[in-house]
This record gives structure tokens, C-alpha cells and sequence, in this order.
């Protein structure tokens, strides 16, 4: 009788596990690299996004990143004061306000991005540089599929109807 001393192939703990381990440490990761920032990840991301995009309307703004729009006031009216945006009247309709970035707002979002690559880099560091983009390209094509509409709320609230 043979008996065999190799071990069992590890079994998987599934795309759950891995995201949700990824998600716990990118969130703590991300916490610390933007802390000094008003709303910290929250207020990472409003900021990327008034500097990389067209300046959008403050209500566009929230539904994009799926912030409340009542929390949006009070945090563009953070920003404000700290002179990472300014409201701009949209020329196209007057009762419409534009967030623009300022030149302190760009400045604080490089020094961000430079921490959040460190930390986005650190996190995978287990990937070689190659398999890294890979995943990269691979995870922003499935957010991509999943995210039909710019208004977040809007595209669960149409799922929760087809139901």
C-alpha cells in the first residue's frame, strides 16, 4: 500500500475573501495617506475629481461619487474655506454653481496622489509591476460594467425596480 506525503493543493478562498482583505487594507492605507485632508477619503476623492474632470455642478458632483447632496454642501463649503475650490457660476445656467478647483486645491491633490501611489504601490507589493497593471486594468474594466450610470444612487435604485 502506498500512501502519499504530498500535501493538498491549497484550496481558494474565493474573490469574496480576496476583496474584502483588499478592501480592509486599501481603506486603512487610504485613511492614513489622506487624514490630514477635510472628510479624508471622502474628501480625497471630490477633490480628484474637481481637478481631473470637467468642473461639474455640485449636484452632478454628489450623485457621481454618491454623496448625499445635503453632506456635499457642507463639505464643498469645507473646501471652501480652506481654499481647495471656489464655486463658479455656470455660464449655461445662472442658477447653477461649477466646482473648480484653485491652485492650492492642485497643489494639495498632487501631494495626495503621490501618497496614494505609495500606498496603492505598498499594498501590492506582492504583485510583480506587471501583474500589478494587469489588475489594475482588470478591476477598473469590471468597476466599469457595473457602473452604467454616473449617478451610483440611481443605478441600485434601478436595480432594486427591476426586481
Amino acid at each position: 500500500m502506498t500512501t502519499s506525503t504530498s500535501a493538498a493543493a491549497p484550496t481558494s478562498l474565493g474573490l469574496s475573501w480576496a476583496l474584502v482583505a483588499l478592501l480592509r487594507e486599501w481603506t486603512a492605507r487610504l485613511d492614513a495617506a489622506t487624514a490630514d485632508m477635510p472628510q479624508g477619503a471622502r474628501g480625497y476623492q471630490v477633490l480628484s475629481v474637481a481637478v481631473h474632470d470637467t468642473p461639474p455642478t455640485q449636484a452632478a458632483l454628489a450623485a457621481r461619487l454618491g454623496i448625499d447632496r445635503t453632506v456635499m454642501t457642507y463639505l464643498i463649503d469645507k473646501f471652501v474655506e480652506c481654499d481647495l475650490v471656489e464655486r463658479q457660476q455656470d455660464p449655461a445656467d445662472r442658477r447653477a454653481r461649477r466646482i473648480v478647483a484653485t491652485e492650492h486645491g492642485r497643489e494639495v491633490l498632487a501631494e495626495l496622489d503621490a501618497r496614494v501611489a505609495v500606498a496603492e504601490q505598498e499594498l501590492l507589493m506582492g504583485l510583480d509591476p506587471a501583474d500589478r497593471d494587469q489588475l489594475r486594468t482588470l478591476l477598473e474594466r469590471a468597476a466599469s460594467g457595473v457602473a452604467h450610470d454616473a449617478d451610483r444612487c440611481a443605478t441600485a435604485a434601478q436595480g432594486l425596480a427591476a426586481r
